[in-house]
């Protein structure tokens, strides 16, 4: 079994989980069932598929739960743009959680990319 915590990746998609739930705290009232409980659940999907990749036994199930965290950055990613889009995000969050997320998105994309060559 793998150790989570020494993951770079699982470092900073747990940062973004936290950072998505504080700059979603300020979003419309209405959005608490739509856009903020979407963001949220896609932030939250990224460090737990790392820790349940970690889990497995083989590298090809550790590989497709990181590729799952993958697809769930990217999917947050297009919500930050589209909630700023709305209106919804502040300019001073968007550039506090947008170059997080593409932090987090290039160290996953390298852990993937070197598990899949070795």
């Amino acid at each position: 079994m793998r150790d989570h915590t020494k993951l770079r990746a699982f470092e900073l998609a747990d940062d973004l989980a936290l950072l998505a739930y504080r700059v979603t705290a300020r979003f419309p009232r209405e959005e608490l069932y739509g856009l903020t409980a979407q963001m949220r659940r896609a932030a939250i999907s990224v460090p737990s598929n790392i820790i349940e990749g970690c889990a497995r036994d083989s590298q090809a199930d550790y590989l497709r739960f990181l590729y799952i965290a993958l697809g769930s950055l990217r999917e947050l990613h297009y919500q930050i743009s589209l909630s700023q889009r709305l209106g919804f995000l502040l300019n001073d969050d968007f550039s506090l959680i947008e170059p997080a997320v593409i932090e987090t998105e290039k160290v996953l994309n390298g852990l993937i990319q070197s598990l899949r060559v070795g």
